[in-house]
Parts: structure tokens; C-alpha cells; sequence
């Protein structure tokens, strides 16, 4: 059986006047919710911001280049962290993974209410040679992909629309997850500026369709596309126990011993991948070397 890869395809559209992306991050959702054991609306609420900030990660160029999003509104989710690098490696979290809404008049699930009308968007971009760009906008409804599109109109002065969604089955697995983002090029037409509003508005259940028809299946099928760039889009946290380690040294040897008297050990959870590491006394001693 063919292993499930998430993807972004790029190219440009309307005689070359509008960058189009179409994103299928299905099983980058799907490790989400292994990871995270995230309620349906918590699902939907992280893939949606996990398919947003691979966007913008696809966008940057060095190595060593990273990004993180921060979504803090006051929604029944909490807080939604999300950061990446240039090689498109994803992780993110979200405060309450099991906070349970009940579904919006039309059956969707209701991520405005998971996310909340009221909060920021942060994105922070860090660049070679540059020093870290932190952009923060208001929140517009919750909805991510709405949020998404006022932050880079305001932050970025870039116009760029959003369509993004995440389809989950009754068993809770994802079965399609995804994103379809326009921006016209600096320069752009009046008539290719017309045709991106008219575009982006047939996306509302762009989940369904990467379900049905696939990204490139969009690409032909939607936009009459033959060429584009494909790169993949995985899963991924950078820590270790080895890092924590070295982070738990840095706090040095009588603020460590003051946690193990008090609690028996030092833990330390990483939210990314929910991952707890423990450090007991002998532990600790080895750390400065006293194992020896």
C-alpha cells in the first residue's frame, strides 16, 4: 500500500499574473490526530492552520530559515501553536485537542467557535541575514482562512485569498485536508485581480474536493494547469532527549535539584508531539557528569 505524502503544488495562473497553490495535507492532519488525539473540531481547527503556515514556509529559502504561527483567540480551543522550516517540516498543537462543539447550522464543524471571533494572528518569520519579522493582526472570524487573508493584507500588504478545510470521518480519521490560496503578482490586472475573487469562492468545501478530485486534479481540472513545482510536506519535531538535556543543564545543578526534592524528577513535555521527557535523580547527576 502507497504511503500517504502531504503536498503544496505551485504555479501561476491568468496569463501569469496570480501565484496559485493548492495544498493537500491530508495525512499531515492525520499524524496530527495520532499525535494529539484531537477531537474532530480540533482537527479541523489545527490542519486548517498547519495547511496555512506550509504555505508560508514554502516560501522561504535558506536552510535554516523558520516560521511560527501563534492563533490566541477566545475560543473553546485555547491557543494554537505552529511552527515550520524551509524543508517543509510541520508540527504544531492546539490548548484543549478534545474540546467537543456541537456542529453549525449547515453540519459543518465550527471552528469559529473552537478559535474564537476575538484574539490575534502571529506570524514570525525567521530569515538568514535578517532580522526576525513578527507580524500580528486582529482576528476576523475564527474561521483561519479568513484570518489568514486579512493577515496578509495588513501585515504582509499583500492581498492573498484563503480556502482551506479539513473533512473528518466519523471514526475521526481525516479524509481529505487542504488549501487552495491565490495571490496576484504585484502589477496584476484588474481582470486577473477579478477573476481570483470569482476563483476562490468556489472553494468553500475545498476539503471535499482534495478528497475527490486531488491537488492536481485541481490544478487541470479547475485551472487549465500543465506546469508547476511539487514539494512534500511532513510531520515533524525537532526534539530529542539529547536537547533537553542540554536545555535542562543550562538551568544548572541547584535549580534542578530544588524540582527533584520537591517532585521526584524533572519533566518536561513538549507540546509538538506530545511527548514527555522525565529526568529522575541518577539522571540528573549525569547531566553534570557526576555519573561518572
Amino acid at each position: 500500500m502507497q504511503k500517504e505524502i502531504s503536498r503544496i503544488f505551485k504555479t501561476l495562473i491568468f496569463g501569469g499574473e496570480v501565484s496559485l497553490a493548492v495544498l493537500d495535507t491530508t495525512s499531515l492532519v492525520n499524524e496530527a490526530i495520532r499525535i494529539h488525539h484531537l477531537s474532530p473540531t480540533a482537527a479541523a481547527a489545527l490542519g486548517r492552520t498547519l495547511t496555512a503556515s506550509a504555505y508560508l514556509c514554502s516560501w522561504l529559502k535558506d536552510e535554516d530559515d523558520a516560521l511560527s504561527v501563534t492563533i490566541k483567540g477566545d475560543g473553546a480551543g485555547g491557543q494554537i501553536g505552529v511552527s515550520g522550516d524551509s524543508s517543509l517540516g510541520m508540527r504544531g498543537f492546539i490548548e484543549h485537542p478534545d474540546v467537543s462543539l456541537p456542529p453549525r447550522a449547515d453540519g459543518k464543524l465550527d471552528v469559529g467557535a473552537c478559535v474564537g471571533k476575538h484574539g490575534t494572528l502571529t506570524v514570525i518569520r525567521e530569515e538568514k541575514g535578517a532580522l526576525p519579522f513578527v507580524g500580528t493582526t486582529e482576528l476576523v472570524s475564527g474561521e483561519i482562512a479568513e484570518d489568514f487573508s486579512a493577515y496578509f493584507l495588513i501585515s504582509e500588504q499583500r492581498p492573498t485569498a484563503f480556502a482551506l478545510g479539513v473533512k473528518i470521518s466519523p471514526e475521526g480519521k481525516c479524509i481529505g485536508a487542504g488549501g487552495v490560496i491565490l495571490q496576484p503578482l504585484p502589477g496584476a490586472g484588474e481582470e486577473s485581480i477579478s477573476k481570483t475573487e470569482e476563483a476562490i469562492a468556489k472553494y468553500s468545501a475545498v476539503s471535499t474536493l482534495i478528497a475527490e478530485k486531488g491537488a492536481e486534479g485541481i490544478l487541470r481540472g479547475d485551472f487549465g494547469a500543465e506546469n508547476w513545482t511539487e514539494r512534500e510536506i511532513s510531520y515533524r519535531c525537532h526534539c530529542s532527549r539529547e536537547k533537553i538535556a542540554d536545555i535542562l543543564r543550562s538551568m544548572g545543578r541547584e535549580e534542578l535539584g530544588r524540582i527533584v526534592s520537591e517532585d521526584g524528577k524533572v519533566s518536561v513535555h513538549c507540546h509538538y508531539c506530545n511527548t514527555d521527557y522525565d529526568f529522575y535523580p541518577k539522571d540528573i547527576a549525569e547531566l553534570f557528569c557526576d555519573g561518572e
